[in-house]
């Protein structure tokens, strides 16, 4: 008996002792020998071809994050939580989305009215939209909350946003009202996280729209504990330097529209629920709302777009939850001063952007960014949506957003914030 204790000792201990190794030759020689798998990639021995390159990473990195995720949950099994894996079975989902539908046409407005399409060199244009993101983020005077804490300082709930697939190497920061929807649909099927019938999906419109966001159907950095333990921040940090990391944005305050278009001007009983009816008592005084949101529209009782800023600028409001994440900051979903982008898109030259992107991941042969729905709001929206809003109300609004229009390079709405 004492010597298959000893035997079961050892295997522990030398489990640890393999997983200490690893993780400080990944610290030490592991840049020198697994990069990106894009044309962001660190140079690599003259004479080798790129895409054979970017295979052997692959390869490299699938087997030791196997190797390591085989040890945590077999030698550690007596260790607690390092044992503890997030994986599930892939959900099943044969049901094809009806295409063309109101909410789906609302959601997927496309709202490119104040930033001009470029026609710059796409490469000139990304340069640029880091190279404004880290000066920004680098520069003492312009602060903003939360700005200086570390990564390691970020708490994993907020890391829920950071979908990973490590089939191709990549990391997708989703910012819901910003083409969310078809980005989640293109990272199942690159990961395969999600089947048809037993079969991945190939065609990301083919994806129903209800399991695309299912938190179940991603693998995103706040589920590392369970799979990893203690080692999960560690195995995050690993993956941002090697993996390519993305993110897409749009115009603050129109990014605003769009979430109060789709979740207030739409029937949604969550959002009604959760949301409208306290505006409308609050803002509105409302005392007798209908219990359901179908009730509320026959009876003429929605919430104004005033309501939901004065909702926004409410200190009350984030004293009692954080913002939802539909109009949550950017820099508070996606960490862009702690996490170094390798692609900043923008909804307002989506196309371009995602074409580029899917050739720079060298996945475009695998699929195709979903086309995106036009809406044919006149050039005066911003007037129109902003005209009963007090001009002090907007510089306050701006204030609260302005992290998000000067990282990324949004101008200044002079026109909303001057009499």
């Amino acid at each position: 008996m004492t010597k298959a204790r000893l035997f079961r000792l050892s295997v522990v201990l030398g489990s640890v002792f393999m997983i200490l190794l690893i993780i400080v030759y990944w610290d030490n020689v592991g840049t020198a020998h697994f990069y990106l798998h894009t044309s962001f990639s660190r140079p690599h021995a003259p004479g080798t071809p790129l895409t054979a390159a970017r295979d052997e990473d692959r390869k490299d990195l699938l087997d030791m994050d196997e190797f390591l995720e085989t040890l945590l949950s077999s030698g550690l099994r007596q260790n607690g939580p390092l044992s503890r894996k997030m994986e599930q079975a892939p959900l099943q989902g044969s049901t094809r989305p009806v295409l063309g539908n109101l909410e789906e046409n609302v959601r997927g407005y496309d709202w490119s009215t104040r930033v001009a399409r470029v026609s710059l060199d796409q490469e000139t244009l990304q340069a640029e939209r880091r190279r404004t993101l880290r000066e920004f983020c680098a520069n003492s005077s312009f602060a903003f909350p939360a700005k200086e804490r570390s990564f390691d300082d970020i708490p994993n709930y907020e890391l829920n946003h950071l979908i990973v697939d490590d089939r191709h190497g990549i990391i997708y920061c989703y910012v819901p009202k910003v083409a969310c929807t078809n980005w989640k649909r293109v990272m199942i099927v690159l990961s395969e996280s999600l089947l048809d019938q037993g079969v991945p999906y190939r065609d990301p419109l083919d994806i129903p729209r209800e399991h695309v966001h299912n938190s179940s159907t991603h693998l995103t950095f706040n589920k590392f504990w369970r799979r990893y333990g203690k080692f999960s921040r560690h195995l995050m940090k690993i993956k941002l330097k090697k993996y390519t990391k993305f993110l897409f944005v749009r115009d603050p305050f129109v990014r605003l529209i769009s979430a109060f278009r789709s979740k207030f001007e739409l029937e949604n009983e969550e959002f009604y629920r959760r949301f409208a009816i306290p505006m409308l008592k609050l803002y509105s005084n409302h005392t007798n709302l209908p219990t359901s949101v179908s009730e509320a529209f026959r009876a003429g009782l929605k919430v104004s777009f005033p309501d939901f800023i004065q909702y926004l600028l409410d200190p009350r409001t984030e004293k009692m939850a954080p913002f939802n994440e539909h109009w949550r900051q950017v820099y508070r979903l996606c960490h862009p001063c702690q996490i170094d982008y390798d692609f900043v898109g923008k909804l307002e030259t989506l196309n371009e952007d995602a074409d580029h992107l899917l050739q720079l991941l060298k996945v475009d042969r695998l699929l195709h960014f979903p086309p995106s729905y036009r809406n044919r709001t006149a050039s005066s929206w911003e007037e129109d949506w902003f005209a009963k809003i007090p001009l002090a109300r907007r510089q306050q609004l701006y204030k609260l957003y302005e992290a998000d229009f000067v990282l990324f390079g949004y101008p200044k709405p002079e026109n909303l914030l001057k009499d």
